[in-house]
């Protein structure tokens, strides 16, 4: 008998239906000499400290640094503390049974580096010496898996994945359980959840929120003028200069509607070539459903992992925005599939040979770019049915003909005032056609023959007043890009694709990174962008400097376990490079106890009653460890004194106060209260006696 295991019971279903393995069993199905059963996720993982004998938060244990980790069934969280879970405890025993009972393993969990994980822990901690073969496939048609049962791989051609699997899971825990119980020691009380890739993202979210809020806004003054084409449309000017104060400005303006005409200094005409974009990642695939349709990252995952399940889409999880030469072979039948979807009718051209920017083997890593299969979408949800048809989409751009447009450009003076127009004509629109409708620059500008000395008649001028803008605040997509690349910020697809080894995180890991943040509440969602909450800029305040937070160091951590991955680094030099490393940050954490050196309020706390209210940096906490209630100073852009929380404590509330500034930039003035579960809320008094007056008057 040969046992096949799955990442999940829906791939084990399908896989069991094609090998003939019918019949249900408690945890498997059987027949056909298979046995097909399945994991859910993560059935094992690493011990935590106590698994060492180490409990609870004592300076005196750190670092912790296993000799060699420990395998446990997956835990859940009780009243009691964690416990094996039941269900996966009973979910190993079949598998150890079918595992010892079969004469080989067939892998099928994802192809990727969790799912090689997720089958080398549970093997390895069942102490199975079964043989192992791998199938590797990138979509779940019917055509893929039989392929790939015909064509099973040696389970040692993954080793390497693995070893880069165990290296990540393992970094992961030490410097996330050091570096967590290091600040929590440090600050005292409560606990300051850091990681590995959690904080440097969050430093990234918090440097930016400082950036837009500590920007100062600049008025400018901006010259235009309008002349005739000859054809009766009006073609704009506007100066290349932009002054900082008004009087220049308007003086020259004065001179610019007196000269009543313009000279063309420079006239230049070139063609301009759009290539195609590149076919979807998962990570471009999530900033491009964010950005259009404002679906989270998270979302988009998971939307995409439910139509791999349904064999509509290749295998989501990549990161490679390529294909190669095999699978190109396929596009036109695949082509013609999406021209027949009623979504795309007339776009697809039947007799155009399919451009060739996306196909490159050599940049393909595990899995090529994100394809439709060619099965039918039938049933989807509005939402599923709209990352599907964006996947579908980006084929047809990625395959059709390069965008071609006559730009010009033409500079003119008057009054000594330089001034400059641009206008561009699409020769060929190529794959700008797909989505023509939803193209802004679908509107052309036909700028005139003009030539150098030409003189032009003014028909009007006119002067603006702008304000300097800054950088706004990171979205879900933005923060994708900057993760993608370790903060640099990088345009052009084909050198993002080239530093994706940089980057942090993995696209199968930075949707869940990003959750975690709002999870462990230290961010949160304003509309479409990330704005960190006074806990999230406490703990930046505490380690923006540190190594913990360094988003290009953790940039070459990912770099190394790709090298790993691809067997060019040996996994123990990683791990030792990760334990100094570790000792490093777990020291820095410690010494941080100065900045959260802390002073008696002097008020008892409003929650529990019996502990006392302590002044730490930025937060004042109650030093009753069963209660630990915490009040961040910093409310809104603005830090409240002593004397403001004092009252806070004390009355529930603050006396009305001034300097608060809105997510927008707003500035407003409100008092600062506790509500029923002693959470800070703003209260707005001259709202609330409107709002009395008005009932009083019903």
């Amino acid at each position: 008998m040969k046992t096949i295991i799955a990442e999940k019971p829906s791939v084990a279903r399908e896989i069991a239906r094609i090998v003939g393995a019918t019949k249900r069993k408690e945890g498997y199905f059987e027949g056909g000499d298979y046995a097909v059963t399945w994991a859910f996720g993560h059935l094992v993982q690493l011990a935590m400290p106590d698994g060492y004998g180490i409990r609870g938060f004592v300076r005196d244990n750190l670092p912790v640094i296993p000799g060699t980790f420990t395998l446990i069934p997956r835990q859940e969280k009780t009243e009691k503390g964690y416990k094996p879970d039941s269900g996966v405890v009973s979910q190993i025993k079949i598998i150890a049974r079918l595992f010892k009972e079969s004469e080989q393993i067939i892998v099928a969990t994802d192809a990727g580096r969790e799912g090689e994980l997720i089958f080398r822990y549970l093997y390895h901690y069942i102490g199975c010496t079964t043989p192992f073969v791998r199938l590797w496939i990138s979509s779940l048609t019917d055509k893929a898996i039989r392929e790939g049962l015909r064509n099973l791989e040696a389970g040692s051609k993954y080793d390497s994945l693995y070893l880069a699997a165990k290296a990540r899971s393992e970094s992961d825990w030490l410097v996330g359980i050091n570096g967590t119980q290091a600040l929590s020691i440090a600050a005292g009380h409560g606990t300051y959840s850091v990681g590995r890739v959690q904080t440097p993202t969050l430093a990234m979210v918090c440097a930016r929120y400082w950036e837009n809020r500590r920007f100062t806004v600049e008025p400018f003054w901006q010259l235009h003028i309008a002349t005739d084409d000859g054809n009766g449309e009006v073609v704009k000017f506007s100066s290349s200069e932009k002054w900082k104060e008004k009087e220049p400005a308007t003086e020259l303006y004065n001179k610019v509607k007196e000269a009543g005409t313009a000279t063309v200094t420079k006239a230049e005409r070139k063609e301009k070539i759009e290539d195609t974009p590149l076919l979807y990642d998962l990570t471009t695939l999530q900033k491009e459903a964010n950005a259009k349709h404002g679906f989270t990252a998270e979302q988009t995952l998971e939307i995409a992992q439910k139509l791999y399940e349904k064999k509509l889409i290749t295998y989501p999880r990549t990161g490679s925005r390529y294909i190669p030469e095999d699978v190109f072979v396929e596009i036109p039948k695949l082509l013609a599939f999406i021209g027949n979807l009623p979504e795309w009718k007339d776009k697809v051209n039947p007799k155009a040979v399919p451009t060739r920017r996306s196909v490159d083997g050599g940049k393909v890593t595990d899995h090529h770019a994100l394809l439709v299969t060619g099965e039918k979408p039938l049933f989807l949800s509005k939402e599923d049915n709209t990352v599907y048809q964006m996947i579908a989409g980006r084929m047809i751009e990625a395959f059709s003909e390069k965008c071609v447009k006559d730009t010009a450009t033409v500079t003119a003076e008057c009054a000594g005032v330089e001034f400059v127009a641009k206008g561009s004509i699409i020769k060929q629109a190529g794959w700008r056609a797909v989505y023509v409708e939803e193209e802004k620059e679908k509107e052309e500008t036909i700028i005139p023959g003009w030539q150098e000395g030409d003189t032009l008649a003014l028909k009007a001028a006119s002067i603006t007043e702008g304000k300097t803008k800054p950088k706004p605040l990171h979205t879900e997509a933005t923060l994708l890009s900057a993760m993608e690349t370790a903060g640099k910020e990088i345009e052009d697809d084909a050198l993002r694709q080239a530093l994706k080894d940089c980057g942090i995180g993995t696209p199968a890991t930075r949707a869940a990174i990003i959750e975690t943040l709002f999870k462990r509440g230290y961010m949160e969602r304003c509309k479409k962008s990330l704005v960190p909450t006074e806990k999230g800029l406490a703990l930046y305040s505490v380690v923006k400097t540190m190594r913990i937070a360094d988003v290009a160091m953790t940039g070459e951590w990912e770099k190394e376990l790709a090298r790993i991955e691809r067997g060019e680094l040996p996994a123990d030099t990683f791990r030792k490079e990760i334990e100094a490393y570790t000792k490093e940050i777990a020291s820095e954490l410690l010494s941080c106890d100065k900045l959260f050196a802390r002073r008696d309020s002097g008020c008892k706390c409003p929650q529990c009653g019996t502990g006392s209210m302590q002044f730490y940096g930025k937060v004042v906490r109650c030093d009753n460890a069963e209660c630990g209630l915490p009040v961040f100073r910093l409310k809104a852009n603005r830090t409240l004194t002593d004397d403001e929380i004092k009252d806070l404590l004390t009355d529930g509330h603050t006396k009305l106060l001034k300097g608060f500034k809105s997510k927008q930039g707003k500035s407003f003035d409100a008092v600062v209260a506790f509500d029923g579960d002693y959470n800070t809320t703003f209260v707005f008094p001259e709202r609330k006696s409107k709002a009395t007056s008005t009932r009083r008057r019903k």
